[in-house]
């Protein structure tokens, strides 16, 4: 007969119990990000467009486990953007050193370089699925919409002010040059981030 000593110890005390949770919290936590660091992975490999099974198999995890912490892969993508988001927002935040707007001008290329290359390949990935992702458009929308500001934030009022230079200030900076530049031109880094320069200071005459 099971005396009331033993049926307590099989019964966990309430600190065993919330031990308990929070190590299951912990491990899925652990699952989620190595499935968000997968899908890194695996688009820095070149595949613009993974599958769920793919990243599962890079994560080293089931497919159920992919689905059991997103639902879907456009769940996965919102993940993947929040985190590109936070590792870029201190260069997009950072105050410019020049005190005129020409210098802020070569500071904001050089900061344009460093934050596309670093987000090119999942740029490129969201944008072969934005068409069919509400979020994903909408992000592609708000990054269009961060960097007019900026430009708006360096330049005077006679250069936003004009239509037709300020549209071209925000193609020749813009994500979709860069990736011109780099992909269909074939030109490294450096030359890309000379190119652009180039193109800007022509534009503006400085």
């Amino acid at each position: 007969m099971m005396t009331k000593a033993k049926i307590t110890r099989l019964v966990p005390r309430g600190e065993d119990r919330e031990e308990s949770v929070d190590g299951r919290r912990l491990r899925s936590e652990r699952s989620r990000a190595q499935i968000v660091a997968a899908m890194l992975d695996v688009i820095r490999d070149g595949d613009m467009n993974p599958s769920a099974a793919t990243v599962a198999e890079a994560a080293g995890v089931s497919l159920r486990t992919v689905f059991r912490h997103f639902e879907e892969m456009d769940s996965l993508y919102r993940e993947l953007m929040a985190k590109l988001e936070a590792d870029i927002l201190p260069m997009v935040m950072t105050p410019f050193e020049a005190r005129d707007w020409q210098g802020r001008a070569a500071e904001l290329v050089t900061r344009r370089a460093r934050i596309y290359e670093r987000v090119m390949p999942f740029k490129v990935a969201a944008g072969v699925r934005r068409f069919q992702s509400g979020y994903l458009m909408d992000g592609h929308h708000r990054f269009l919409a961060m960097e007019r500001a900026a430009l708006q934030a360096i330049f005077p009022a006679e250069v936003h002010s004009n239509p037709a230079l300020f549209a071209a200030l925000e193609m020749i900076t813009g994500f979709q040059s860069w990736q011109r530049l780099r992909q269909d031109q074939k030109l490294s880094p450096e030359d890309a981030e000379a190119a652009m320069r180039i193109a800007v200071e022509r534009l503006l005459r400085l």
